[in-house]
């Protein structure tokens, strides 16, 4: 492994982080913050640490990650996707691991655009007959 760091980009919604794995390290870095301050909510940290918890490489790499647009979630989502395509790039063995648990799959759902003479995407202003 003459390359000692793993980049990978990961996108979830309009979210789009940019992920680098150090091996040797530990820890989860977004933005800045580590994981929980920046996530708040624990099912989130959750989210972004299933790829190390699958492959079982927990505490083997120091994540760094910018994570632009979207909510919290949408964020989330976009780190996982970034760690899972960076382990592949680490370790190719891992791909069938983690492609059967679906983190090497993006995530095509969006919100839906708006229709015009409709007050959202589905919902319509009420019928009256007159």
């Amino acid at each position: 492994m003459a390359n000692t760091v793993f980049y990978a980009t990961g996108r979830r919604k309009e979210a789009v982080a940019r992920v680098w794995l150090m091996p040797g390290k530990k820890g989860i870095c977004i933005n800045g913050q580590e994981s929980m301050q920046y996530l708040k909510r624990a099912n989130l940290k959750m989210i972004v640490e299933q790829p190390f918890v699958t492959t079982q490489l927990m505490d083997q790499f120091r994540v760094k990650s910018t994570v632009q647009g979207g909510g919290l979630a949408g964020q989330a989502g976009a780190v996982r996707l970034g760690i899972a395509r960076a382990l592949v790039q680490y370790d190719d063995k891992l791909r069938s691991v983690l492609r059967r648990a679906g983190f090497l799959t993006r995530d095509p759902r969006a919100k839906e655009r708006k229709k015009f003479g409709h007050k959202g995407a589905r919902k319509s202003f009420q019928y009256t007959k007159r």
